[in-house]
């Protein structure tokens, strides 16, 4: 079972310096922790066409809990856990969700 952390970025005061900044240098910044297995984000729409909760939404996958524990001890984790409030300016939610896989069952 892999393990991932969700990042949950509410609406930013100004979309545009959100995307330029969370492109260009957070996501360099994060691909660099240790043990990543895969990073995904995208902005987030809903199905009727009101507000959605998030604007965006990123995960951090690991293989395995000890790996995710580590990465989250590593400077490169704390370099961009210090790089969130520099575009992060709707707040963030963040939680841990164990992932299983049911597709081919």
């Amino acid at each position: 079972m892999s393990v991932k952390i969700v990042v949950c970025y509410g609406r930013p005061e100004d979309p545009d310096k959100f995307d330029t900044h969370y492109r260009d240098v957070h996501i360099p910044l994060a691909r660099k922790t240790p043990g990543l297995s895969d990073y995904t984000w995208g902005k987030c729409s809903t199905l009727d066409g009101s507000e959605p909760p998030y604007y965006a939404i990123a995960a951090l996958h690991f293989p395995d809990s000890a790996t995710m524990q580590s990465a989250l001890s590593s400077d490169e984790m704390r370099q961009a856990r210090q790089d969130v409030p520099n575009f992060a300016s709707g707040g963030v939610t963040m939680y841990v969700q164990d992932e299983e896989s049911v597709y081919n069952q």
